[in-house]
């Protein structure tokens, strides 16, 4: 067996020309299938352990950067090719004016982030040592690539290589501390620790295979004592209800329709608070255009709605300035009783917007070119927010997240500010019965792990849920289901280390990567 391998793995190395091209895209297509909804996590140990064999196999010719960079960018195109095919859904919800764009999207935004790949693999061809070494080599240049991709240009760290471990709260107890940024250069570590470790004698390649099958035990191992020794608690007195109406995406844009759409949330909502304590109702992103200037809808709302109930809702808020120009947001808008009635009392707007999807870079070029009607409202788009922010109604305070921002780790609530809980409203339906709202719901669970904090998300056709703060599913709706969560809000645990110093461990790791890849350890074949 060990022969064979190590057969194989020359054989992995020797492929240059279209033939490293289709077998770096191949790889990198296997291992986005680690990914959810598959996990399939054998494969991100094959996908990136062929990737350095073609790297090695680079190494070894007159032109090292330049195959690293071409080994790279085909297994990062294929990586997210497979990760990210869903974002072509949403161009064919209007697919009278948009569906042209779906192929430009679909190839488009996986050729760009394959560069950020490409960049880190070129660099690995060129240097670091051989055998243990190697491993840290790659996985601090690798980690180094998916950092910047997950802040150049507003960032999107979409199915980071620690997010494979998410698919179970035990697999991702250890985010806690080091982040997912810190999860996914031990992912990284071990998938490459079998190509790393072939010359090390003649079962090098067995070796490190069942290194990191051991490895990845202890990893689910300590995130299982993590996780009981973190009983779940409920906060005293504090009931959330979750709506999702599931309401289709072409009719939930149609204004002829949104009266409708806010009857049958208001409907959804209606039944009495669970056994008479204080209340959220939490609903998903633009569940109401602009509810604070809509008497009739506070008043149906007022009328219908249990009393003691916080309602937390997805909305468009509109602001006219002294010159007379309208900025629209992306907003939660938190409507609670007042000595009146039912009141709009807090906003909070979306900060961290989307690309093309609520704002447009260069609008200018872009309006040249027809494609200013890509943004829902105004001309440009949304405004973005302040930041994130803490809001304090109806007996447990929170911080809301709209959508793409729970994506992000350590922007969950201001500094200083923490809360009791995270909500969070989304809307899916753009992407259909595919992949994206699996993994968005499970890129959000890593927020709670993070922070410690429980998380209600309300999604409009699902993937909603709560989320303890250890990272537990309590209770979830599926995709393009109608249905309601009604459960006590679970208790916040102790601050997580992440929240307290962020990505430190993460940098410590990135140093001590480049110690043993660059400059430290034993030397291999």
């Amino acid at each position: 067996m060990s022969a064979r391998l190590r057969s194989v793995a020359g054989r992995i190395e020797s492929v240059s020309g279209w033939r490293c091209a289709l077998t770096a895209f191949a790889a990198g297509a296997g291992a986005a299938l680690a990914q959810a909804p598959f996990y399939l996590s054998p494969l991100i140990v094959v996908g990136f352990s062929v990737l350095l064999l073609l790297i090695d196999g680079a190494r070894a010719s007159r032109r090292a950067l330049r195959r690293g960079f071409f080994a790279g960018w085909f297994f990062g195109f294929g990586y997210f090719l497979v990760s990210l095919y869903w974002v072509g859904f949403a161009f064919l919800v209007q697919a009278e004016q948009f569906a042209w764009m779906a192929p430009f999207a679909v190839c488009g935004l996986p050729a760009f982030l394959a560069i950020f790949t490409a960049l880190a693999c070129a660099l690995c061809a060129r240097f670091g040592g051989g055998g243990t070494k190697r491993a840290f080599a790659f996985a601090t240049l690798y980690m180094i690539a998916e950092y910047a991709r997950g802040h150049i240009l507003t960032g999107l760290p979409w199915n980071l290589p620690g997010q494979a471990l998410a698919g179970t709260a035990a697999g991702a107890q250890t985010a806690a501390w080091w982040g997912v940024y810190g999860l996914s250069f031990l992912v990284v570590l071990l998938a490459v620790a079998p190509a790393a470790m072939k010359n090390e004698d003649d079962a090098g390649i067995a070796k490190g295979a069942l290194f990191t099958l051991a490895a990845s035990a202890m990893i689910f191992a300590i995130g299982g004592v993590r996780l009981a020794l973190a009983p779940r608690a409920d906060h005293d007195g504090v009931y959330i209800r979750i709506v999702q109406p599931n309401i289709p995406q072409r009719e939930k844009i149609d204004a002829d329709l949104w009266r409708r759409n806010y009857d049958l949330q208001i409907e959804l909502s209606a039944a009495p608070a669970a056994a008479g304590g204080a209340g959220f109702i939490l609903w998903p992103e633009n569940a109401v255009p602009v509810i604070d200037e809509a008497p009739e809808g506070l008043k149906a709302v007022s009328q219908r709605l249990p009393k003691n109930a916080t309602l937390i809702a997805g909305a468009v808020r509109r602001e006219t300035d002294e010159d007379g120009e309208t900025r629209y947001f992306n907003s939660v808008s938190v409507i609670a009783e007042t000595p009146t009635g039912r009141a709009a009392i807090a906003h909070y707007d979306k900060h961290h917007l989307v690309p093309f999807g609520e704002y447009l870079p260069l609008f200018g070029l872009l309006k040249a070119l027809g494609l200013s009607e890509l943004t829902p409202y105004g001309d440009d788009g949304f405004t973005g927010g302040d930041g994130p922010k803490t809001i304090r109604v109806g007996g447990a305070a929170f911080s809301p997240l709209i959508c793409y921002e729970s994506i992000f780790p350590g922007r969950v609530y201001p500094p200083g500010d923490r809360p009791e809980w995270i909500a969070t409203v989304t809307n899916d339906s753009w992407f259909g019965d595919t992949a994206g709202p699996r993994q968005h719901f499970d890129q959000a669970r890593l927020r709670s792990i993070e922070t410690g904090l429980p998380m209600a998300r309300a999604a409009n056709s699902g993937v909603s849920g709560l989320i303890d703060g250890a990272g537990r599913v309590i209770d979830r709706i599926g995709l393009n289901s109608t249905g309601v969560i009604d459960a006590a809000l679970p208790e916040a645990l102790p601050t997580p280390l992440y929240a307290r110093v962020g990505d430190l461990l993460f940098f410590l790791m990135l140093i001590a990567g480049a110690f043993a890849g660059f400059f430290a350890g034993r030397r291999g074949g």
